[in-house]
């Protein structure tokens, strides 16, 4: 059982910046893929960003890419996102997830691969 917690949660203005950060419970080097996902207002849970246990490999949601990074501190057992550039369409609750994977350099877009997910922090950005 992984348990994440996200914090980071603030009200920015737009071009803005916030970094997400997601403590797990346990360590979480090897096996694991990390994910940061996000719902909006009247919107569906979207994929955000995607990292492989390694580290080494990243994905990211068109709409994100070169505003946001993900990283990975596998030491200390946390995952960040960085968020830059913001504008009020990334205003969201997002959410942490953890997938199981044997593959080191596995990154996961959909939702039904991850096993764990956090409870959410907010993100809003005015205009």
């Amino acid at each position: 059982q992984v348990q994440l917690v996200e914090s980071g949660e603030g009200l920015v203005q737009t071009g803005g910046s916030l970094r997400l950060s997601c403590a797990a419970s346990r360590r979480i080097f090897g096996y694991y893929t990390m994910g940061w996902f996000r719902q909006g207002p009247g919107k569906e849970r979207e994929f955000v960003a995607s990292i492989s246990w390694t580290g080494h490999n990243t994905y990211y949601t068109d709409s994100v890419k070169g505003r946001f990074t993900i990283s990975r501190h596998n030491a200390d057992n946390t995952v960040y996102l960085q968020m830059n550039n913001l504008t009020p369409d990334d205003t969201a609750l997002y959410y942490c997830a953890a997938g199981h994977t044997a593959q080191p350099t596995a990154i996961e877009s959909r939702p039904s691969e991850y096993n764990y997910w956090g409870q959410g922090t907010q993100v809003t950005v005015s205009s």
